[in-house]
C-alpha cells in the first residue's frame, strides 16, 4: 500500500468522550502525494483541567484532546509540522499551549493569548518557546463594538511588531471591510482564521469578502483555509466552500495556509448546555477535508506553497 496516496490511506481519528479514544475510519474521496513538511496550521489542544485549568468566563468546555491523539492524526496524514493555537477556554494563560511545544518539540509552533497585563518577559520566553503570532479573538465570546475591536487588534500589532510575529484574527467576514485600513498598514502579517469568517450560502459576493480579497492580493494577509465546516450548510465533501477557496487561492497562493482545526470544538450555543457542561467534539474527517484540497488546487505546486512553503515563511520553520 502506497502510503503517500490519500485515496488508500485509512485514518484512525482520535475521538475523547469522556477521556476515552475512538478510532474511527475514513473513506478517502480525492488523492495526492503530501509533500515532505507539510503543515497543520491550525489546532488546539485540550489538557487535564486539574493542570490547566479554564477560565470562569468561558462559553463552551471542552473535553480532552491530548498530544497523542494529534500524533497519531498526524502520522495517518503525513503530516510534519503543526502550529498550536491558543484556545478561548484558557484565556491569557498560554501554559497547556506551551506543555504541548514543549512536547512536540521542533516541528511545532505556538500563537498566544494575551493582553495589556501580559509583560514583555513573558512574551519574551514565548518567543524563546516557539510562539510567532498573537491571537484577537473577535469571534468567540462575542466581540460586537467595532471601536473596541480595533483597538484590540492595534495593541495586538503593538506587541508583535519588533518580535517577527504576526497578529492571527478569529472574526466574522463583514468585520474585515471595518478593519482593512488597519491591516493593510499593519507593521507585521496579519492571518484571518477560518477563510476569514466567509460563509459559502452568500458566496463571493458577501460583505467583507470583497475587502479580504484585496489584503490577500496586496500581500497584507494570511488566510487560513481551515474548517470548511464552519462555513458550510452542506455535508462533505463541503463543495459549496469551493468558490470561496478557489477565490483567495487565485487572488494570492503565497498568502494561503491550511489548517484542520482539530479537534473541532463545538463551542456554538445549545439547547440545555450551559459554558460549564461538556461539549463533545464535532466529528469531523480531517482525511477527507485534506482530500478537498485537491479540488480547490489541483497543481502540485500550488499545494507544496500552501502546506510547506508559505508556512515555513510565516512561522519560521
Amino acid at each position: 500500500m502506497d502510503m503517500g496516496m490519500l485515496s488508500r490511506r485509512r485514518l484512525l481519528i482520535g475521538a475523547a468522550a469522556a477521556g476515552v479514544a475512538q478510532l474511527v475510519r475514513r473513506t478517502a474521496a480525492a488523492a495526492f502525494d503530501m509533500p515532505s513538511g507539510a503543515c497543520d496550521c491550525h489546532v488546539h489542544i485540550f489538557g487535564d483541567p486539574r493542570r490547566f485549568p479554564f477560565v470562569p468566563t468561558r462559553v463552551y468546555t471542552p473535553g480532552p484532546a491530548s498530544i497523542e491523539e494529534l500524533r497519531a492524526l498526524h502520522r495517518a496524514l503525513h503530516i510534519a509540522r503543526v502550529v498550536i493555537v491558543q484556545p478561548s477556554v484558557y484565556g491569557t494563560d498560554n501554559a497547556c499551549t506551551l506543555d504541548a511545544m514543549r512536547q512536540i518539540g521542533p516541528g511545532a509552533r505556538g500563537v498566544a493569548v494575551i493582553d495589556d497585563a501580559t509583560p514583555d518577559a513573558a512574551l519574551d520566553g514565548m518567543s524563546r518557546a516557539g510562539v510567532r503570532g498573537l491571537r484577537v479573538n473577535l469571534t468567540t465570546g462575542g466581540q460586537a463594538d467595532p471601536v473596541v475591536g480595533r483597538q484590540r487588534l492595534k495593541a495586538a500589532l503593538e506587541r508583535a511588531k519588533g518580535r517577527n510575529w504576526h497578529v492571527q484574527i478569529n472574526t466574522g467576514i463583514a468585520f474585515i471591510e471595518r478593519i482593512q485600513d488597519d491591516v493593510m498598514k499593519a507593521p507585521v502579517p496579519v492571518v484571518f482564521d477560518h477563510f476569514g469568517g466567509a460563509q459559502a450560502a452568500p458566496g463571493i459576493s458577501q460583505a467583507g469578502f470583497g475587502a479580504l480579497l484585496k489584503l490577500v492580493r496586496a500581500g497584507n494577509a494570511y488566510v487560513k483555509l481551515s474548517a470548511p465546516y464552519r462555513s458550510s450548510t452542506q455535508a462533505l465533501p463541503y463543495t459549496d466552500v469551493g468558490p470561496l477557496a478557489t477565490a483567495l487561492i487565485d487572488a494570492n497562493p503565497q498568502r494561503m495556509l491550511w489548517g484542520t482545526d482539530w479537534p473541532h470544538p463545538d463551542s456554538s450555543p445549545a439547547i440545555g448546555r450551559t459554558p460549564t457542561d461538556l461539549a463533545p467534539r464535532l466529528q469531523i474527517d480531517d482525511g477527507r477535508v485534506l482530500d478537498q484540497l485537491a479540488v480547490w488546487a489541483p497543481g502540485a505546486v500550488q499545494r507544496r506553497m500552501i502546506l510547506v512553503e508559505n508556512p515555513a515563511r510565516l512561522y519560521g520553520f
